[in-house]
């Protein structure tokens, strides 16, 4: 069912949910007091903090220890002059910003998770909580990141989403990270470990970096061993009070935050907000100016339309475009879910159409999903105003219960940037994800295992593009071909296609393919080594590949492969480390005083 959503009272709230304090056996300042944190974390304008020690609620205990003291004494009327002015500035900072308890947990093989909890969530519960998670009792005040064995990163997700707390995969892309980067084995267990149910957010260190490179990229739910789309936040795991001048990432408190858009600020606010598909409501913290200038509805529009999100400037049911936004729906939730805007094109240089009457068609938008698309899908819909326009936003969750249909019988997917009806193969594939579970079972998981070849797949399949489609030798029956298509993208095969029911990308494929077998001339090809390029060439914003592998059984075609697809030698034959070095380069001459020359080779000083 389709539901409205209203953020008319919400506002920006500044948070950092990764502090140590001096109970931390790798605090670098342990001369600092409580009151020294809180009083930091008012001048750099946090709204939020969370006191995360090193598997110990020790440092948390301590301060409101401390504040139970006080407020004992100030009952009695035995509050010294210097004690009553810091239980006063106690309440006075706590009444501006929410603290939360919790720790930073270390699973096994050094994984950190950040575990927070509510504040009226008793210290002797948390403690209770780390006790059952294996941390020794004679280390539970410890607060050392060392704590030998304790449980799987697994089953910490579980049993602290299940006693209320929310779940943070701490500096996910660094050391000690789920992300396990640096890491050449463990593909089944990265997945599990950055796509668990029970995982509410990714701490991320390159929040504020744009490209598709980044963490956020990575994980933004276009890759389909990848299909949920992650929160990502960053906070500033401090160890210290302000930065360290010698090491400029050895941040203080508030120094890298984050920013929630909340209708209020409390636990139970920001804990729905990582439950919903709503990502455009964190960024990382701004300074007001700064803000002022941030847009994710242009930053959508740069990206363009992908397996994710996609644009419709009108919804008129002449020339079906309420129809089309209908099929868009039905994909996204078939496929990894995703976000349409209705009123703008995804031209980000083209002024915005606007939605004239924005309620009416918001309620024109939720009868025609509920009534339209089965099984009932749970979809969000609200109005933003865009360079001074009214226009419609609906956020679609992944289905629960696919294959989804639009007007019973027509089952649409997502397939990269393209919306087409699902084929026989494909409607099997929904059918069946319903029935396979998506991850292994915890005790199912070995830390160190690697994606082999499924029963019947060649050993060349690891070395082969992960975007685009592959293009398998026809069959000929009755005069017409049929062919096999291979998404790169999840590893689906779809047989019996034909060049007439294939979708734009297939279609393409199909017709390249069969030029490049009917005039195949190897010499002619750019080789490095059984790697080879046959095609470079632009789709609007995108750069696509054709390319070709030498194996000892033939050759394989791989057609309209996208730069996020390109790894290993393919990069090297396609070009593109080549110009990643030039692009080092610059940024070096930048960083250096120097310029970049016209030919794109810094001169430096």
């Amino acid at each position: 069912m389709a539901k409205k959503q209203s953020l008319t009272n919400s506002q920006w709230y500044t948070i950092d949910l990764h502090i140590h304090t001096p109970a931390s056996s790798d605090y670098q300042q342990p001369e600092v007091t409580f009151l020294d944190i809180l009083q930091k974390a008012e001048a750099r304008g946090l709204d939020m903090i969370a006191i995360t020690d090193h598997n110990t609620v020790a440092g948390y205990r301590k301060m409101m220890e401390e504040i139970h003291s006080l407020e004992f004494l100030d009952k009695l009327g035995r509050l010294l002059p210097a004690e009553k002015q810091r239980l006063e500035e106690y309440r006075r900072l706590h009444s501006k910003i929410q603290v939360l308890p919790g720790f930073e947990f270390t699973a096994t093989f050094g994984f950190h998770i950040l575990c927070i909890f509510p504040p009226e969530k008793s210290i002797r519960e948390l403690e209770h909580l780390l006790l059952s998670l294996n941390i020794p009792p004679d280390q539970i005040d410890e607060g050392s990141q060392t704590v030998g064995a304790t449980e799987d990163v697994l089953t910490v997700y579980r049993v602290v989403n299940e006693n209320g707390g929310l779940v943070i995969a701490a500096h996910a892309n660094s050391s000690n990270g789920v992300a396990m980067r640096g890491f050449n084995f463990g593909g089944q267990t990265k997945i599990a470990f950055t796509q668990d149910p029970h995982l509410h957010a990714l701490e991320v260190t390159d929040l504020e970096q744009k490209g598709p490179r980044t963490t956020a990229a990575f994980f933004n739910g276009t890759k389909p061993e990848y299909p949920r789309r992650m929160h990502c936040i960053q906070g500033s795991d401090a160890h210290r009070l302000t930065s360290d001048p010698t090491r400029k990432k050895n941040f203080g408190v508030g120094e890298r935050a984050t920013d929630v858009l909340l209708p209020e600020c409390t636990f139970e606010a920001l804990l729905e907000l990582f439950k919903s598909n709503d990502f455009s409501r964190t960024r990382p913290h701004q300074h007001k100016e700064e803000a002022a200038g941030f847009d994710f509805v242009q930053n959508a529009q740069e990206e363009g339309p992908n397996i994710i999100q996609d644009f419709h400037e009108s919804m008129t049911v002449r020339g079906g475009k309420l129809y089309a936004i209908l099929a868009d729906v039905c994909a996204f939730a078939n496929t990894n879910g995703g976000t349409l805007y209705i009123g703008i094109s995804s031209d980000s240089k083209k002024p915005p159409a606007g939605i004239q009457d924005v309620e009416q068609s918001i309620h024109t938008l939720e009868k025609e999903i509920n009534n339209r698309i089965s099984p009932p899908l749970h979809c969000t819909i609200d109005a933003l105003d865009y360079k001074g326009k009214k226009i419609i936003r609906i956020l679609i969750p992944r289905g629960e219960e696919p294959p989804y249909a639009v007007d019973d019988n027509k089952i649409y997917i997502r397939d990269e940037a393209e919306t087409g009806l699902a084929v026989r193969d494909e409607i099997v594939s929904l059918v069946l994800r319903n029935k396979i579970a998506i991850l292994p079972a915890p005790s199912e998981i070995n830390p160190f295992d690697s994606v082999q070849p499924s029963e019947g797949i060649r050993d060349d399949l690891g070395v082969e593009p992960r975007t685009g489609v592959e293009v398998l030798p026809p069959e000929e029956r009755q005069g017409k071909q049929y062919f096999t298509m291979r998404d790169l993208r999840n590893g689906n095969v779809v047989k019996n296609v034909t060049r007439a029911s294939a979708r734009k990308l297939w279609h393409y494929a199909i017709d390249r393919y069969t030029e490049t077998v009917k005039s195949f001339e190897p010499t002619r090809i750019k080789w490095l080594g059984d790697y080879g390029l046959l095609r470079k060439h632009k789709q609007g914003n995108i750069t696509r590949f054709d390319l070709i592998l030498r194996t000892p059984q033939g050759y394989r075609y791989f057609f309209g492969v996208t730069e996020d697809g390109i790894h290993g030698q393919w990069r090297k034959v396609t070009g593109i480390e080549r110009v990643e070095k030039s692009s080092v380069i610059r940024r070096a001459g930048c960083l250096r005083g120097g310029k970049a020359a016209p030919d794109g080779v810094s001169t430096l000083k």
